[in-house]
């Protein structure tokens, strides 16, 4: 159990360059809130609902982190900062990132029965900032999710999703792969690639702003004189 601990607490590590220590890492409100999930969790599968929603509302007063009991977390699993909500049928993968004030939200189903309302979110992924995930869809491994991007259709592998309603960025996550990108949201590589494809359509401008130069050359050598008859041009 301690190895364990060790290790969760290593990967927070890897992933956040503030603490100086495991023991600072231990006084993380995301750390307590899957501490006390995993517990709220052990009591909502026993059907003890009450007990868990006790331990879930005790929690979300330490916290600021509301976890619904229901919730389904992998391994590794960290929200720095927090103010998060994560819903009842939410399902989480392994090595998830998740920063402040971020929602995995549910839909509301049309016939009111209660069923799959909440993200599926696979290994690997990081959410940024104030980011909206809602209603039944699935988040592939690897993706990101930019700073306040509200997404509401499923995401593919990889992929990076910025804005509202959220699209893909236009250059894929799998081509300049990191490990580990901070917030979900690409920068220095990306936006490297970002200067390649502004200069590369530059240069195309320029080219054609020649080849219209050119023309504009070439007819103006080709043009026929005015010939005057009789006080009038013709």
């Amino acid at each position: 159990m301690l190895g364990g601990l060790k290790s969760y607490l290593d990967s927070i590590r890897e992933r956040d360059p503030a603490p100086r220590s495991r023991w600072e890492i231990l006084l993380y409100p995301g750390v307590w809130a899957l501490a006390w999930h995993r517990l709220a969790h052990w009591l909502f599968e026993a059907d003890l609902f009450f007990l868990a929603r006790f331990v879930n509302h005790f929690s979300r007063f330490l916290t600021n982190i509301d976890i619904h009991p229901g919730a389904k977390i992998g391994r590794n699993f960290f929200i720095d900062h927090g103010f998060t909500v994560i819903g009842e049928t939410a399902d989480i993968g392994n090595n998830v990132t998740i920063y402040q004030n971020v929602t995995l939200g549910g839909t509301n189903p049309t016939n009111g029965v209660g069923g799959k309302r909440h993200p599926t979110v696979k290994d690997n992924v990081i959410i940024g900032s104030g980011a909206q995930v809602i209603g039944p869809i699935t988040v592939g491994d690897r993706a990101r999710i930019g700073a306040n991007a509200v997404v509401t259709d499923d995401v593919p592998e990889g992929a990076t999703m910025v804005g509202l309603k959220a699209r893909s960025t236009l250059m894929p996550a799998e081509e300049w792969m990191k490990d580990f990108i901070p917030y979900g949201t690409p920068c220095e590589d990306a936006e490297g690639n970002r200067v390649d494809c502004i200069e590369k359509l530059e240069g195309e401008l320029l080219a054609l702003k020649e080849e219209l130069e050119a023309l504009k050359a070439r007819d103006v050598g080709t043009e026929q004189p005015v010939v005057r008859r009789n006080g009038t041009d013709c």
